[in-house]
């Protein structure tokens, strides 16, 4: 069936027009390296990644709906331990049940699904052949009292290995007093992970109350959020997983760390297409994939993810990892809002902006 840009256009509504037809002046799309079917053989080839980390991008690349476009569409559901089980899956008990997930990613047309050791290892021997595993190897557990927000190693890169994963996920909460403790191990995990010949996922999310002022929250400005990726893609993350940006002057505005003028004159701009075009440069400009995350479930939830879609197609990205949105409602109405995302990957009328 034929992509119509027109499905997008009803979607987005009174901003379709602000969203389809702006034009980046900030940073050139011709510095970007851009998403493709040849990304592989174009940009990642000459890095230091091995024979077999290649192969299972490719594994990654050419499955599910968006195979051999150069972008990406993944499952993550990790929220059982990030935001707790009930709060996750009591909107949709079925998915307290591992399989079900897996089967959203399947029948949804995903590249691949993402998730905990539990769930991962619970179906793998039914599942692992028949679509890409990441398995996320460390988690912010809400059990603890009082609460403790920082992210603990749950898995090791060999258990990934020995279940047929062929990506390593884990997460970094920048900015948090924990992190460079997690930079250590998640470094570490990921040198590993490319000897097994795992490729590498990282969650580069700000972690910190201070990153709040006058009622702003700098925990999605684009300063920030593409200083955590340049972090990201410094200790070998293959894409980076980041909250799209909202805002930005997040170091300007708490009066902390280094940044220039230019940042804010000339690389970027009010637009949420070249806010997010600026996290794609920290990503060394597009060698490493940037993903954007869906964020939570709400009522306008069709409209939101794809318009964060159209934003990271148009910015530069290589694609959106959505979960809440997908597995809080019907899995019919799940794998609805998945095919949505990946049409505006698909439609060639989306260009770069």
């Amino acid at each position: 069936m034929k992509i119509l840009k027109n499905d997008t256009i009803t979607i987005l509504g009174d901003e379709a027009k602000d969203l389809l037809e702006h034009k980046c002046t900030t940073i050139p799309k011709e510095l970007i390296h851009l998403p493709g079917s040849d990304f592989i053989d174009r940009v990642v080839e000459m890095s230091d990644r091995s024979n077999s980390v290649l192969r299972n991008l490719a594994t990654l690349f050419n499955h599910g709906r968006l195979a051999g476009s150069g972008y990406l569409s993944l499952l993550p559901v990790d929220q059982g331990v990030e935001h707790s089980a009930a709060a996750s899956f009591a909107p949709n008990p079925i998915y307290f049940d591992p399989e079900n997930i897996v089967k959203l990613a399947i029948e949804g047309g995903c590249n691949a699904v993402t998730s905990t050791l539990g769930v991962l290892g619970a179906v793998s021997r039914k599942y692992a052949h028949k679509i890409p595993f990441i398995l996320k190897i460390n988690h912010n557990e809400l059990l603890t009292y009082p609460n403790s927000f920082d992210q603990r190693l749950f898995a090791s890169v060999e258990q990934g290995f020995q279940m047929g994963a062929v990506g390593i996920g884990a997460t970094i909460y920048y900015g948090s007093q924990e992190s460079r403790r997690q930079i250590e191990e998640i470094s570490a995990a990921f040198k590993r992970a490319h000897e097994l010949g795992m490729f590498t996922v990282l969650w580069c999310y700000l972690r910190n109350d201070g990153f709040k002022k006058d009622k702003v929250n700098y925990d999605a400005a684009a300063d920030l959020t593409g200083q955590a990726n340049h972090l990201g893609v410094t200790i070998e993350a293959d894409i980076i997983k980041q909250k799209q940006a909202t805002n930005n002057g997040g170091y300007t505005a708490l009066n902390f760390g280094k940044t220039s003028p230019l940042v804010y004159e000339k690389l970027s701009s009010q637009h949420l297409i070249d806010l997010t075009r600026y996290q794609v440069a920290n990503c060394y400009m597009g060698r490493a994939g940037l993903i954007n995350s869906g964020g939570p479930s709400g009522e306008n939830d069709l409209q939101q993810a794809v318009k964060t879609a159209v934003i990271n197609k148009r910015a530069g990205g290589m694609g959106m990892i959505s979960g809440r949105k997908a597995f809080q409602k019907p899995m019919g109405e799940g794998i609805e809002l998945l095919n949505a995302i990946q049409n505006v990957y698909l439609d060639r009328g989306i260009d770069i902006a």
